[in-house]
């Protein structure tokens, strides 16, 4: 156990830098033609149930229960497209960010962040450590 954790200790954390812009201009870019296009997909559902819910179209009656599973599932649509809109705004401003050059540092402590984490959420805007002293201080 001891070797594992000294390995660990060992490691080379890897950091941003200014050469990894076009990579995590792609990742960002990907990211967001993915969300525009779940987007649009969630619109068009919540379209389609709203219009066939709107008139007599439907050779069947609209029982009070089947009315109702179909608000849950606009309502559970909307829920999901504005939260892949937040994430849209959030993608946007990594861009802008990296256009202005001030992707993959902390904007508390100014440091780079790890590389790693921003592979995985480049929309992040704190490094690790002040991302964990912003959640201990709002649940305190």
């Amino acid at each position: 156990m001891a070797n594992n954790s000294n390995n660990k200790q060992n490691e080379k954390v890897e950091l941003y830098s200014n050469e990894d812009e076009d990579f995590f201009r792609n990742l960002v870019l990907k990211r967001r033609e993915q969300i525009v296009k779940d987007i649009g997909i969630l619109t068009a559902v919540t379209a389609t149930t709203t219009r066939a819910n709107a008139g007599d179209h439907s050779t069947y009656t609209l029982h009070p229960a089947d009315q109702g599973t179909d608000a849950q599932e606009r309502e559970k649509a909307f829920m999901f497209a504005s939260r892949e809109g937040r994430y849209l705004k959030y993608l946007d401003r990594s861009l802008r960010k990296l256009d202005d050059g001030s992707f993959g540092f902390c904007e508390d402590c100014k440091e780079p962040i790890q590389r790693k984490r921003l592979e995985i959420v480049p929309t992040a805007r704190l490094c690790v450590e002040c991302k964990l002293k912003e959640e201990q201080q709002r649940s305190a």
